[in-house]
């Protein structure tokens, strides 16, 4: 098949502007459909999707807090089954990056960056954002924009992808990675049309009225954004590089939104304890971040007064003041017993400080409160583990939903599990899981030959190995064939 040269245009819902230090311009990529037949078959597009994922982990920081990580999930979930096409497979996560930006790669594969989530001053701003995003998915913008034809695999476009992703924060990097997987000069233009941007807030608007979301919150942050433009410079955000909002964007959906009905939008307590997670963990002054905490402290319902004091416990915990972090999360957690962040939070207190009665106890009847909590069950299994329970822990983890048994953290804690349990060969196969969902396929090759090293392997775990082992290497060879 002839190689053809391809021009894109795509903003910010494919991936953020590049930055001119890369002079990208155009890319080649695999046939994926053409303006009049059939796009991308439904099996492409996820493997498109989960091989630009896994080279995101090996380039930008994706947070693997799963008490972040459920609530963006649980946000993007309810806006996708309100979207025009609620049967697309979305997956949903967290940059930590202060850099505001958001943005949507193949396969319904959808990041926020924290600094974009800080900078919302109300729930239904980060859902407008949110939405924006996935109407550009459902209206499929990036397919309607491939015609061209190529050779090249799924896993190096995904990996090339990736590269300009974190070129976009660091040039530096991005171009070292985009050397690392395609010889020679990569060149890319990304550059959604003006009709894209107004279709993507057309069914965005819509998808956020109908998930009950302030409709009125996308003109409000679009025109927040704007008038922060003058404080930046030359410094402005990626999501305005890619993202131009203008007046007449502004009043058009200003204008959209003043259609629905008004009324009020309360955030949720989800979103509230996220925005003070996330400035806890960011923020690098931490007499500041006490300081934030303290003056919302003194502010607000009894519930935002309440997540106040939790931010101010989380500053505490980090700077190891365990007594004062504990005071602060028994009590909330007395107040509010069906709050899981406030339990977990005293429980991982306790696990730090090294009382590992209370931690053991506090986990154990956290887990029962609240069966389906991922984020605690994870904190129990590394409590179990730091306690020589290897068993206990793996019997928790094992118990986690489906979706986060293909995250890298599962498998690097299944590799420690049979590690303690002084199983090597276990061990080194669930190591090389974890560095092929990290997008390191040479490191997951090195573990699975590790693995077969080990004696006295049974039938069944040495075919499992070789075939891990044939998947790997025929990745490998076939990116080599790219370039």
């Amino acid at each position: 098949m002839k190689l053809k040269t391809l021009t894109l245009a795509i903003a910010i819902s494919l991936l953020p502007s590049i930055p001119r230090a890369l002079e990208i311009e155009k890319i080649q990529l695999p046939e994926m459909g053409d303006s009049a037949g059939a796009l991308i078959s439904p099996v492409e597009e996820k493997e498109f999707g989960a091989a630009f994922f896994r080279n995101l982990h090996s380039q930008a920081d994706i947070s693997q807090d799963l008490e972040i990580e459920q609530y963006i999930q649980s946000i993007g979930r309810q806006l996708a089954a309100h979207s025009d096409n609620p049967s697309t497979p979305f997956h949903f996560f967290v940059v930590m990056d202060p850099n505001i930006n958001a943005f949507a790669g193949p396969g319904g594969y959808i990041g926020v960056n924290s600094g974009l989530i800080l900078l919302t001053e109300a729930e239904s701003e980060l859902a407008s954002v949110m939405a924006h995003e996935i109407g550009h998915v459902t209206q499929r913008h990036l397919y309607r924009q491939i015609e061209a034809a190529s050779k090249m695999s799924i896993p190096t476009v995904a990996a090339t992808l990736a590269a300009i992703l974190i070129g976009t924060q660091s040039p530096s990097m991005g171009q070292a990675a985009l050397m690392a997987v395609q010889a020679g000069s990569v060149q890319f233009q990304i550059n959604f049309t003006r009709d894209n941007e107004k279709e993507a807030d057309r069914v965005g608007m819509q998808t956020l009225a109908d998930s009950s979301y302030d409709p009125r919150s996308m003109p409000t942050f679009f025109e927040r954004l704007q008038h922060s433009t003058r404080y930046y410079g030359k410094g402005i955000p990626e999501f305005l590089r890619t993202h131009p909002v203008s007046e007449s964007r502004i009043a058009d959906t200003r204008g959209r939104a003043e259609t629905y009905p008004y009324r009020q939008y309360p955030d949720s307590m989800g979103y509230l304890l996220t925005k003070a997670k996330l400035y806890a963990l960011t923020t690098f002054d931490k007499n500041a971040a006490m300081q934030h905490f303290s003056t919302l402290e003194q502010q607000g319902t009894a519930e935002q007064r309440a997540v106040a004091r939790y931010g101010m416990g989380l500053v505490h915990l980090q700077n190891l003041q365990f007594p004062a972090a504990s005071e602060i999360f028994q009590k909330l957690a007395e107040q509010y017993p069906n709050q899981p962040q406030y339990v977990a939070a005293l429980a991982r207190t306790a696990m730090e400080s090294k009382d590992n009665q209370k931690a053991n106890q506090l986990f154990a009847q956290a887990v029962r409160n609240f069966p389906n909590n991922d984020a605690i069950k994870i904190e129990y299994t590394r409590y179990l583990l730091k306690s020589a329970q290897p068993q206990q822990a793996k019997n928790i983890l094992l118990s986690l939903s489906d979706n986060q048994k293909q995250q890298p953290f599962y498998f690097q804690l299944l590799a420690q599990i049979h590690a303690d349990m002084k199983q090597a060969a276990e061990s080194h196969r669930y190591m090389a899981e974890h560095y092929y969902a990290s997008g390191q396929t040479d490191d997951a090759i090195m573990q699975i030959r590790l693995a077969k090293q080990e004696k006295n392997l049974n039938y069944q775990l040495q075919a499992i190995l070789d075939e891990r082992l044939n998947f790997f290497l025929s990745e490998q060879e076939q990116k080599k064939i790219d370039d």
